[in-house]
């Protein structure tokens, strides 16, 4: 993807190689289990399914950030170096993440890579978070690590699992439902791949050529014929909605947006990471999908 190797990640990984293994087993001994994760996203899933037995720290928070494009500091280094358990997307996108925890490998220490979990490689869709069969599969594994890491709390993390499942999840599941039948079918645009597995899992025929989706995605230029094709879309309102990242807003998708706009499509945002920082999973997503939904019925009158 688009993470750099630059100076502030090497400045990193010099950073972590001179945490010592002692100090990060020193860690055990406080109580609650010390998770980092990568990014906020799968941090705050985290969070909920240990309660007050684990301590989680998210390395990107900011909505501003492009997590393609982080760079870690030497205190994201000394985060991981000290952690129980790491939680890394994998598939190519936060490889930054991957390169500090092996700078400093910890004994005992567990990774839970998404992509590995998944049986994803670097240069399929990263965008796991927006997969709401994935997400079930991450739960599955965070809460079976956990319980690795601290057998004795293990029927507190399945009462933890299922109250998520069931109470904190449930208005996601609904409205991935009601959208998935009100709307099934119904032809839409995005401006990049982030989206591609959201539209799958609602049943929307998302149009945009998936080479343009790539494309933006990972920082490279797009086809003419792609960009045509959807001036083309636009134009003769061959989509119905058009979904945009707000944290990777290029050039030629700000183009895209304006037209949709100029041509009464509805468009609505979404994000890579939490927005607001301080929202859950379930509240962002639940907002997005709302938003979606809204722009679906005015575009449709469903």
């Amino acid at each position: 993807m688009r993470a750099r190797d630059g100076a502030a990640l090497m400045a990193a990984l010099t950073c972590s190689v001179v945490v010592s293994a002692a100090s990060a087993e020193s860690t055990r001994t406080t109580g609650a289990l010390r998770v980092v994760a990568a990014e906020n996203m799968w941090g705050s899933i985290a969070a909920q399914l240990g309660g007050n037995r684990v301590q989680v720290t998210s390395v990107i928070t900011n909505p501003a950030t492009d997590p393609h494009d982080y760079e870690p500091t030497a205190a994201d280094a000394r985060t991981l170096a000290g952690a129980q358990m790491v939680i890394e997307n994998g598939i190519g996108y936060d490889s930054w993440a991957s390169k500090l925890v092996a700078a400093n490998p910890v004994s005992g220490r567990v990774v839970l890579d998404v992509g590995d979990l998944l049986g994803i490689k670097a240069g399929g869709n990263p965008h796991r978070w927006y997969s709401p069969t994935d997400v079930q599969r991450v739960i599955g594994a965070i809460v079976a690590d956990y319980t690795k890491l601290d057998p004795r709390d293990a029927g507190y993390f399945r009462q933890m699992r299922a109250h998520f499942e069931t109470v904190g999840l449930a208005r996601y599941k609904q409205l991935i439902a009601t959208i998935e039948r009100r709307y099934h079918g119904v032809p839409v645009g995005a401006s990049e791949s982030i989206f591609a597995p959201l539209a799958q899992a609602l049943g929307l025929q998302l149009v945009t050529p998936s080479s343009f989706l790539k494309a933006i995605s990972e920082g490279t230029e797009p086809t003419v014929a792609d960009t045509t094709t959807i001036g083309r879309q636009i134009a003769r309102r061959q989509i119905e909605v058009w979904v945009y990242n707000s944290q990777n807003s290029t050039p030629d998708v700000a183009r895209f947006t304006a037209a949709a706009r100029k041509e009464g499509i509805p468009v609505t945002t979404i994000t890579e990471t939490l927005s607001p920082a301080s929202a859950t999973f379930q509240s962002w997503q639940v907002a997005q999908l709302r938003a979606l939904a809204a722009a679906l019925h005015a575009a449709t009158g469903r």
